[in-house]
């Protein structure tokens, strides 16, 4: 994965939070998420089309870093904007997220990264949609309860199988991540049910060994309970 450049990084950023506050400025709003992830296509455009009601904003920014880095750039993001202000007790109209992987390619330091990363989120009060070991691992959960652990490349064959492309290659891209949300709303139920069984089977597991196991569903699940009806 290629770091975006942290200029470009707080230039993006900056734009975003100029138009949340014309946005703020002109209706009332009730519930906020900023939701930073790892992928800069396939997370944030899948989060960014739920079709929320009028008195809540969703910004997801995909920053292209993963683990301890990506929370770190988050908590540096926020921070600057005064955000991180009485977040340690998760304050619910104001929801800080952070959404990455443990992508495993072998080095016995990811292990420590990702269990690091999970813990300094939480320890500043932002919540975590974490996968093991991928993210696509929610997406398959539409289809399938999933109980053997599976590389990356064996999440996209299924995918690509099931939604007829070359996911790899076709569904990574901008343009079909923002179809997800609607490909998948209909299984989003059974995802929901698979994926908290999932994780209530590896609770007592460390987060590096909770392998498959994603905790996507917690996030879907409260922008559930903001959408228009």
């Amino acid at each position: 994965m290629t770091n975006r450049k942290p200029k470009d990084l707080d230039k993006a950023w900056k734009i975003r939070q100029m138009t949340n506050k014309r946005e703020l400025g002109r209706r009332e709003i009730r519930n906020l998420f900023y939701i930073f992830c790892e992928g800069e296509n396939t997370e944030p455009e899948y989060f960014k089309c739920f079709p929320i009601n009028t008195e809540t904003k969703v910004t997801a920014i995909g920053l292209g870093r993963s683990k301890t880095a990506l929370v770190e750039k988050a908590i540096d993001l926020l921070t600057k904007d005064g955000l991180m202000k009485r977040q340690a007790n998760f304050d619910p109209d104001r929801q800080l997220w952070v959404v990455f992987d443990f992508d495993f390619r072998g080095d016995v330091k990811e292990a420590g990264d990702f269990n690091n990363a999970i813990k300094l989120a939480q320890k500043k009060g932002i919540r975590v949609a974490y996968s093991n070991d991928s993210f696509e691992l929610w997406f398959v959960l539409h289809y399938q309860y999933q109980t053997t652990a599976l590389t990356r490349r064996e999440y996209y064959q299924i995918l690509s199988s099931k939604l007829n492309c070359n996911y790899e290659e076709d569904g990574k891209t901008k343009e079909f991540s923002k179809s997800l949300y609607r490909i998948f709303l209909t299984d989003q139920p059974t995802a929901i049910q698979n994926a908290k069984r999932l994780h209530d089977s590896k609770f007592y597991d460390y987060f590096c060994d909770q392998n498959p196991c994603t905790t996507v569903y917690e996030l879907v699940e409260e922008l559930n309970k903001c959408l228009r009806t």
